[in-house]
């Protein structure tokens, strides 16, 4: 095979991060492919969808200070497709005075000197009057946060990524990865070699990854997408409704969030962050399984009364955890021109623009532009436990 036929870099996976990744390099002059195994666009991954949360309210710092960087790419990337992909909402996080997500997200703010108000039962009452919250609860609100339109971005990325001379592959499923200094990816369409591999294929990351001995833990989980209709009509719009994330309590064991009605008509978009664990070839086979629509069913009845506490659409989503919940980003242990980005864990989307530009700097043997220490595979061998909110 001639030289004109090897690519500087390969990417496998056209979700965000691997559509963010394909765009970064093209933007600067690598020749890149990029391949997906469904027809595009397809809602089996991660990527699908209207919406999802941005936000600087996180309590690791290191993405809070990833995510300034997020919101100045974001806006780029808007103003190169002609496409609003940002709309600000504000964002509530609320809970009992004890919950520790609550003081390390503010602590984590007062690090980077991000704006942020700290609001007591009363102020909490009156400013969120759609919510019905007892007395003792307290807030965090990050006045900068709001929704990206997630279907638009993804599209724009791939549309700009292929407009700066990027090949964009669809239907092409991935058999198996032939490390060497030429890497070679076998495919269902044949044979493509490239310098650098970067692995972005989310819930199906591990079955390329496996054979090449690159054990990563990851657990993909379904996640259903619900929607609740209002009974009083613009509510829960977005000029007035933020984005919004109930830690988790005794009474409910993982994060509850949601978003103003923006995806569909006067529907507000409130989910579990977890699901049960799945095969992501069979994400809808277990059709009876609901405990995590039940929970958020009884978050609505005690917390949002004025919607319908049955929900009028449900969609399917798949999260791929790691056990801490903090990203992949790394390189193969003996191949370094193998790049993975994996186990976004439910949190990835807004970070997008931020891993895509440190996946393709590994990928091109750059020095990276944040410290990838907390994303790194060895820290496996110590587990931390889980640290996101």
């Amino acid at each position: 095979m001639a030289d004109q036929d090897v690519f500087d870099v390969i990417i496998i996976g056209a979700g965000i991060v691997g559509s963010a990744t394909a765009y970064t390099l093209a933007k600067s002059s690598n020749k890149t492919l990029l391949l997906e195994q469904f027809t595009l666009p397809h809602s089996r991954g991660s990527s699908h969808g209207a919406s999802r949360i941005t936000r600087k309210a996180y309590v690791q710092q290191y993405y809070a200070n990833m995510m300034a960087e997020a919101y100045k790419l974001w806006d780029t990337l808007e103003k190169e497709s002609g496409t609003q992909l940002y709309v600000k909402t504000g964002l509530l996080m609320f809970g009992k005075p004890t919950c520790p997500s609550l003081k390390g997200t503010e602590d984590a703010l007062q690090k980077i000197k991000s704006v942020y108000e700290s609001l007591n039962g009363d102020q909490l009452s009156t400013r969120f009057s759609q919510f019905k919250m007892p007395s003792q609860y307290v807030g965090l609100v990050d006045p900068e946060a709001g929704l990206l339109k997630s279907h638009r971005g993804l599209v724009a990325y791939q549309t700009v990524f292929q407009r700066n001379g990027g090949k964009l592959l669809d239907e092409v499923k991935v058999d198996r990865i032939l490390p060497g200094k030429i890497v070679t990816v076998c495919t269902n369409k044949g044979n493509f070699r490239a310098r650098s591999v970067v692995i972005t294929a989310g819930p199906w990351t591990s079955k390329l990854t496996k054979p090449l001995g690159f054990h990563i833990p990851l657990q993909p989980v379904r996640v259903s997408v619900n929607y609740w209709r209002e009974k009083n009509p613009g509510e829960f719009d977005s000029s007035k409704f933020p984005c919004f994330i109930k830690s988790k309590d005794e009474h409910f064991s993982h994060d509850i969030y949601g978003l103003p009605a923006e995806d569909y008509p006067n529907c507000v978009k409130i989910c579990l962050h977890i699901g049960p664990n799945i095969d992501p070839d069979e994400r809808d086979l277990d059709k009876t399984s609901r405990w995590d629509i039940d929970m958020v069913q009884q978050f609505v009845r005690k917390f949002t009364p004025s919607l319908n506490d049955d929900p009028c659409i449900v969609e399917r989503c798949i999260y791929t955890m790691t056990p801490d919940e903090d990203f992949v980003l790394d390189t193969h242990p003996h191949w370094k021109n193998i790049v993975v980005g994996a186990g976004f864990s439910g949190h990835g989307f807004k970070l997008a623009p931020v891993t895509g530009k440190l996946l393709a700097e590994m990928a091109t043997g750059k020095n990276t532009s944040y410290d990838t220490t907390p994303f790194k595979l060895d820290r496996f061998l110590h587990p931390k436990g889980s640290s996101r909110l």
